[in-house]
């Protein structure tokens, strides 16, 4: 299931915490070989981590963490004008425009990784519908384009810089709801549950009648 988690709740979910922030060491430090810190308690958490994120996490039935991704809005510090300006050209400062960063998924996933993937982007879609968003951004490796074609969303293209191997792009993704039942649709997920798991989540209104 998809759980939203602000930075300040995630100590009443220490085995979710634990293992999220562990699984991020894996897939970055260890595996792709990314210049991030792990601590001692084999936690790999940066600046952006203490801005109080919301972070979108598929927990697996043993309540440990499958996949996730952070969020961020683009008034606050961001990585993508903290590091990545040069990317797009300018900075990006708009309450209507938030970042995600961070997209994770755990070495010990049970379910189908192509599903989990598809889980937690319809979740950026969801944010952004329910927040009336204009758009998401992200820096993403040139390659992950062909996953999110296969997933049935790609990003509108912003920027790149780099040749081959180091070539980095900024991308967008807009919301409507088309989109999120596409992505509902990957995800076998029905629409009505992403609302259900995003209202009680979020604390807002549910939407959904009874």
């Amino acid at each position: 299931m998809l759980r939203y988690i602000y930075a300040e709740e995630l100590n009443d979910y220490p085995k979710l915490r634990d293992t999220m922030f562990r699984d991020r060491a894996t897939q970055f430090k260890e595996r792709l070989k990314w210049d991030v810190n792990v601590d001692a308690q084999g936690y790999e958490r940066d600046e952006y981590d203490a801005l109080n994120p919301l972070y979108v996490v598929w927990i697996m039935p043993n309540g440990s963490h499958g996949g996730s991704m952070r969020v961020l809005p683009t008034t606050e510090r961001v990585m993508v004008n903290d590091h990545f300006a040069d990317v797009i050209g300018h900075e990006i400062q708009s309450e209507h425009i938030w970042e995600t960063t961070r997209f994770c998924l755990s070495p010990d996933l049970t379910e189908d990784s192509v599903q989990v993937s598809a889980a937690l982007m319809l979740a950026g879609c969801q944010i952004g519908i329910s927040q009336g968003l204009e758009s998401m951004i992200a820096i993403f490796d040139p390659r992950m384009v062909r996953v999110y074609r296969r997933l049935g969303w790609p990003p509108q293209i912003l920027g790149s810089v780099g040749e081959g191997r180091d070539k980095i792009c900024a991308g967008a993704w807009t919301f409507d709801q088309q989109t999120l039942e596409r992505m509902a649709q990957q995800a076998r997920i029905p629409v009505v549950l992403s609302e259900l798991w995003y209202a009680r989540s979020m604390g807002v209104q549910n939407r959904i009648a009874a």
